[in-house]
């Protein structure tokens, strides 16, 4: 379940993230859309601890594809440094959520099927 743990890291980076960049450079976004981004990366990433609820953090995918069409399409080019931050969060929160909450752990046959 550690890339549970980085969801949760990359959701508080999502929440700090508006105060990181100046407003200069924050481009069309609003602080409130990262902050909802945030808050569902994180209670997504948190509640896939809990068994009934552990395909959760698949809901991830839809964030971070939100996140990234948002961030390149939402201005033309150059794209501010706010919305590339979006863009590679975006890019690695899909990742991490791709990944199985046992995957740490070996394959279920190996040790049902083990002698001993």
């Amino acid at each position: 379940m550690w890339s549970r743990v980085v969801e949760f890291m990359l959701g508080c980076w999502l929440a700090i993230s508006p105060f990181v960049f100046t407003p200069g450079e924050q481009g069309p976004e609003s602080p409130l859309l990262i902050w909802l981004c945030a808050i569902l990366v994180i209670v997504s990433g948190l509640a896939s601890y809990w068994n009934p609820l552990r395909h959760l953090h698949l809901a991830n995918v839809l964030v971070a594809l939100a996140m990234i069409g948002y961030g390149r399409f939402a201005v033309s080019a150059p794209v501010p440094p706010a919305l590339q931050n979006l863009i590679l969060t975006g890019l690695l929160l899909l990742m991490f959520a791709l990944v199985p909450n046992r995957a740490s752990q070996p394959p279920r046959c190996w040790y049902e099927n083990s002698p001993g």
